[in-house]
């Protein structure tokens, strides 16, 4: 068994991969039609709390043993689901088409998946996670062991049920509604890679150590800091302090991040031009004034929001960034910022590379050349060259008053 502290819990128990750029219908990102392949179809019943908050908002789940002959998740080059959900630990080799290229396309793809071991994963699943980045304990009897935060179970002195209440603080991930409860886990411990990029799309992946996570079996339970706690035999019956885990909440609320009901951004009607003006023009000229707006709006499940945030930057980029400027937004999902172009000409870009924990990032770019001052553009005279004006009219003068003086003097 291996031991971990309470500060892996959330590493072992959770890990959330996204990637960079876009592939959703900006119209609904969010996906409806779901594979769900498992080891026996009882787990449709001891699952059904998760399922059914699934289907309640609208997905359509299509139910397959893991080893079905018939399983394909695409048919004459289109994708027959939007994400994928594997609850089969223990399966060494799907059914018909599938398999570890066939994942790994379908995320690749820009679709969302799913997976859930335990300890008795098996080394296809393993090999799932490994392709994304994710680690799972080598050794196949382990199972994340805490000895602080454990939750009271039938097996007094087991120490694998762990309680855990220390989650990230992003409201993207796990909604706004503050889990009080802790969540149950008991798996197996995983960890990132810590040379995985993550950047592959914007497809949603989640892993878990713990396919019990899930399940019905840890609604009602008795957390370590109380043990007063009404028992009958090895059943617990109710707790004083908690009267269900936050177990349903807090994997509800991911299912809701994976599979884009939260957390998707789309910009639209990016557009430039100089101040004053309205059409983009095809070319700026070195020390023009111009002004750039982009429209950037979040997905809340069932339309579109404006998004609102202080840290979208711009860049006016060649070869490096030689103006980096914060836009500011009407909070109404415009966001708009003018900047002076350089005294450099050359092939520009406008590049907007926003990145943000639990959000779908966001990558636009756009060339435009600058050209320098033509030959009747410059001013006639320079301020700045005022001295060497000064300079050479008096040279001029001295030499006449020089030349008048020696040709007519005596």
């Amino acid at each position: 068994m291996a031991n971990f502290s309470i500060a892996t819990v959330f590493i072992a128990s959770i890990s959330l991969l996204f990637a960079l750029s876009n592939s959703f219908s900006l119209e609904n990102p969010t996906d409806r039609r779901i594979l769900v392949l498992v080891d026996d179809l009882a787990l449709k019943s001891s699952h059904s709390i998760f399922f059914s908050s699934l289907q309640t908002r609208g997905f359509e789940l299509d139910f397959k043993l893991s080893d079905d002959p018939k399983i394909a998740l695409q048919r004459y080059g289109q994708y027959l689901y939007d994400g994928l959900i594997l609850f089969s630990p223990t399966i060494e080799r799907f059914g018909g088409s599938l398999d570890v290229a066939a994942i790994l396309d379908f995320v690749d793809s820009g679709k969302d998946l799913i997976v859930a071991a335990d300890a008795s994963a098996s080394d296809l699943i393993r090999n799932i996670a490994a392709e994304c980045g994710v680690d799972f304990d080598e050794d196949s009897s382990a199972v994340v062991i805490d000895h602080g935060s454990y939750a009271v179970s039938g097996t007094e002195g087991d120490h694998t049920l762990i309680a855990a209440d220390d989650f990230i603080q992003s409201d993207v991930l796990l909604g706004t509604t503050k889990i009080e409860a802790p969540v149950l886990f008991k798996g197996i411990g995983h960890s990132l890679n810590p040379a995985n990029s993550l950047a592959r799309n914007n497809a949603r992946v989640l892993f878990s150590g713990s396919l019990d996570l899930f399940s019905n079996k840890y609604e009602i339970f008795c957390s370590s800091s109380n043990h007063q706690c009404k028992r009958q035999g090895a059943q617990i019956i109710t707790c004083n302090r908690y009267a269900k885990s936050g177990n349903q909440q807090f994997v509800t609320e991911l299912s809701k991040w994976v599979f884009h009901e939260r957390g998707h951004l789309k910009a639209v009607n990016v557009r430039h031009h100089r101040v004053g003006e309205t059409d983009e023009p095809a070319i700026y000229r070195i020390n023009d004034d111009l002004e750039y707006l982009v429209e950037i709006y979040e997905w809340s499940g069932s339309s579109w929001e404006p998004y609102v945030a202080n840290d979208v930057q711009i860049q006016f980029y060649m070869m490096s960034p030689y103006v980096l400027k914060t836009m500011s937004t009407d909070k109404k999902g415009l966001y708009r910022t003018s900047f002076k172009v350089p005294d450099v000409y050359g092939v520009f870009q406008f590049k907007v590379e926003y990145q943000r924990l639990g959000y779908t990032s966001l990558s636009l770019a756009k060339q435009i050349p600058v050209r320098p001052f033509r030959h009747n553009e410059y001013e006639r005279f320079i301020p700045t060259a005022f001295p060497y004006y000064g300079a050479s009219f008096s040279t001029m003068a001295a030499f006449f008053i020089f030349s008048f003086v020696y040709l007519y003097s005596k």
